[in-house]
């Protein structure tokens, strides 16, 4: 199931840019309205980890509505991804009716958590764009 992971190596073109990876197109949309400096660092990171280690470090420069947006940024991120990427479709549609969890122990909002009692938001997400097709 790597393709669903935002880590993945799939670019994706949204917002009228191209992004390596899913994470870089998330961290990028945190900023991009508010600060274009840390949002172009974040886009010309070289991996997902250094665009998710840049947004961490400015972290008190997150709009504060953002955490009002940033489930519908994510939802649209992941439909350009399983519309841009055929293995990420076939993944999706391999996964049948099954429950798709995030088995981050370390996020308990996008994913499972450490307890396995998170909202694991992206798998809900995932399933979300499955169920609809």
């Amino acid at each position: 199931f790597e393709p669903l992971n935002n880590f993945s190596a799939h670019q994706i073109k949204i917002w009228g840019r191209r992004f390596p990876t899913a994470e870089h197109a998330y961290q990028w949309r945190k900023y991009s309205e508010t600060r274009a400096d840390i949002a172009e660092c974040i886009l010309d990171a070289g991996s997902p980890e250094a665009a998710q280690r840049i947004a961490r470090a400015h972290k008190k420069r997150v709009p504060k509505e953002w955490h009002e947006r940033k489930v519908a940024v994510m939802e649209e991120i992941l439909r350009a991804k399983f519309t841009q990427h055929e293995d990420v479709r076939e993944v999706l549609k391999r996964s049948g009716a099954r429950k798709i969890v995030e088995s981050s122990p370390v996020d308990d909002f996008w994913g499972a958590g450490q307890k396995g009692s998170g909202k694991n938001m992206m798998g809900e997400l995932w399933m979300k764009i499955r169920d609809a097709e």
